[in-house]
């Protein structure tokens, strides 16, 4: 008897044809890799909000530590701007600038493709043929405002007299100039 049942089992094992995936369930489980993969690199690849905010936090902390090393050192330290980037320039004791180029923190920086300066303004200096910003020695520095645009995205860099640099959103106004939300 109990060979019997072992034989029974056996045949119904046996005669049991092998189960796979179905098309269906292959589809779904393409499908849910799929949406998991896209997840991760839309996570990984920063928006050009991430991107133009990381940039503006940059710019913010470069020209803090310019000021810092203008008050530390006894020279002027600048900040210049162009369409591709910005640099830091040093003046000597004769008053001369050069670029700073023994400096890991203030070397020349090219903006990420697609971002740009698009905003420049120093309290109570009228718009001059380029970008410029002086931090003196003594430490008393104007109120400015550097924008910076990526695709929609706006932030501005403002700097206060007090020697507090910040950075906050922005919007775009009708003269292309980026106001302080």
């Amino acid at each position: 008897m109990r060979e019997a049942r072992y034989a029974e089992t056996k045949s119904v094992i046996i005669s049991e044809p092998g189960r796979g995936f179905t098309l269906i369930e292959m589809l779904v489980v393409l499908m849910i890799m799929g949406l998991f993969i896209g997840l991760v690199s839309t996570i990984t690849q920063p928006d050009d909000r991430a991107k133009l905010k990381l940039e503006a936090e940059r710019l913010s902390q470069l020209l803090d530590f310019a000021a810092t090393e203008a008050q530390l050192t006894g020279k002027s330290v600048a900040w210049t701007a162009d369409e591709s980037g910005y640099r830091f320039w040093r003046a000597d004791d004769n008053g001369v600038w050069s670029e700073i180029r023994d400096s890991e923190l203030l070397r020349a920086r090219t903006l990420p493709q697609g971002m740009e300066i698009s905003d420049f303004h120093v309290e109570n200096m009228r718009p001059q043929g380029g970008m410029r910003l002086e931090f003196a020695p003594q430490g008393s520095s104007l109120a400015f405002t550097i924008g910076l645009t990526l695709g929609k995205e706006r932030y501005a860099v403002a700097g206060s007299p007090i020697g507090i640099v910040s950075v906050v959103p922005g919007e775009r106004t009708s003269d292309g100039a980026v106001a302080l939300r």
